[in-house]
């Protein structure tokens, strides 16, 4: 039954690892019985730069949720992100043999297949295949081609790549943490699925997910993921910035930009001031709520032209009735949404996991901070993409280990990007192919 089925998603953060545990309950609604969270130490603007302290806090976040969910964790459903990540367009065509029968789940999927051989720039792997439209004998505008009559079946697919090193990387920190890997999912993807409404994906809508290393960027139209960016920075750089600028330790940086932070300077009082507690032996610093608020709007202001420029480079500044549906550990800061208005001169708002969630005793999950985790928990039961579902046959997959057995599963699974193309066949343990 698919209410009893209990998925794991683990986001690795440049700030924090977490990991969720969920099931759907009678209603539909995504039910979480477990939160794990450690400190991230080893990844640095989304990608793994230290094996040994990620694994340290990847073991300790699923310690957590297991002990609160009661269970034992054997597979998880990974994010990943970082500058590494890039996008493209692609068009691909078969041409069937059989003129008289209709076109079959079978035309499609080999279709799809075609694209995983494209080849890929040296060091990069694709990881995700997005099916935009498809063309039946030259027939343009067609969303799912499957019963139609045609020789000729064309299709515009939109790309995601990744560094292999990245994806070696990951692999080999779940695998060592003693688990396995179902999907490894690009963190806006699975952010959007947490976030956004199916009648914001059909008018058009930009998701921009703030977090500590990286900015990331996903762009629906017609209920259509049609672009995709990530950026290297997000809230870590504000940080330092704080830190510089304030001539603070980086945890009072992290806790003025948090608790005083504000995303519009205008807004901060002009005689408010904030008492830091000196190093040994020195006086309390004094820091001014309108220096501090000068700061964080400069690399806001920064953050937020970048975004905008990537939105205007996919060709769809004019076409998002939804606006910008902002999300991540970066979207708390205040005043943030009339910034974004202000330079894009789009509808905002900020993004909450809470449409997909029935009651909790967590509460925090319902934080913008963890969409991503979230997100990664429903891509357990629902694809990317609707239509996948129909042409994509996956295997049930047991995210739980019985109590008694003490090694990971065998990576013998599949989710649906292993059925797809079984990328990482090839990773660190040389694991046999799928």
């Amino acid at each position: 039954m698919q209410n009893d089925k209990i998925v794991v998603g683990l986001d690795i953060g440049t700030t924090k690892v977490c990991a969720l545990v969920g099931r759907k309950n009678e209603f539909g609604k995504l039910e979480i019985l477990g939160m794990g969270k450690a400190v991230s130490e080893g990844v640095v603007r989304g990608i793994v730069s230290n094996i040994d302290k990620t694994v340290e806090a990847i073991k300790k976040a699923i310690s957590q949720a297991e002990e609160q969910a009661k269970i034992n964790i054997g597979v998880v459903n990974v994010g990943i992100a970082g500058q590494h990540i890039k996008s493209l367009q692609h068009n691909g065509s078969i041409t069937r043999q059989v003129t008289d029968h209709e076109i079959r789940v079978e035309d499609v999927n080999r279709l799809t297949n075609d694209m995983y051989r494209l080849v890929t720039p040296p060091g990069s792997e694709i990881i995700h295949v997005m099916p935009q439209e498809y063309k039946v004998d030259y027939e343009e505008g067609i969303v799912d081609p499957v019963g139609m009559s045609g020789v000729r079946l064309e299709g515009n697919f939109h790309i995601i790549t990744a560094q292999s090193n990245a994806i070696n990387n990951i692999n080999k920190c779940v695998t060592r943490a003693g688990l396995e890997i179902d999907q490894l999912i690009l963190e806006p993807l699975a952010s959007s699925m947490s976030v956004l409404s199916d009648e914001e994906k059909e008018a058009g809508v930009a998701l921009v997910d703030i977090g500590g290393g990286t900015t990331d960027l996903a762009i629906f139209k017609d209920n259509i993921i049609r672009h995709t960016a990530v950026l290297p920075f997000g809230g870590h750089i504000i940080t330092s910035d704080i830190k510089q600028g304030c001539m603070v330790m980086q945890n009072q940086a992290e806790q003025l930009k948090v608790k005083f932070g504000k995303a519009i300077a205008d807004e901060a009082s002009d005689n408010e001031i904030v008492s830091i507690p000196g190093l040994r032996d020195r006086t309390p610093k004094e820091i001014s709520i309108k220096n501090l608020a000068f700061i964080i709007e400069a690399r806001m202001e920064e953050i937020v032209e970048l975004v905008y420029a990537e939105i205007v480079r996919s060709g769809y500044a004019n076409s998002l009735a939804g606006g910008i549906v902002i999300t991540g550990g970066g979207a708390q800061l205040q005043n943030l949404v009339q910034l974004v208005e202000y330079i894009t001169g789009m509808d905002t708002r900020i993004g909450y996991p809470n449409e997909h969630l029935g009651r909790s005793k967590i509460e925090a999950v319902k934080s913008p901070m963890y969409a991503t985790t979230v997100g990664l928990v429903l891509a357990g039961y629902q694809p990317l993409d609707q239509r996948v579902e129909r042409y994509i046959q996956t295997e049930e997959h047991d995210y739980v280990r019985p109590a008694e057995q003490k090694s990971p599963a065998s990576n013998n699974g599949g989710g649906l990007l292993q059925k797809l193309k079984g990328f990482l066949s090839d990773d660190i343990d040389n694991k046999q192919s799928y």
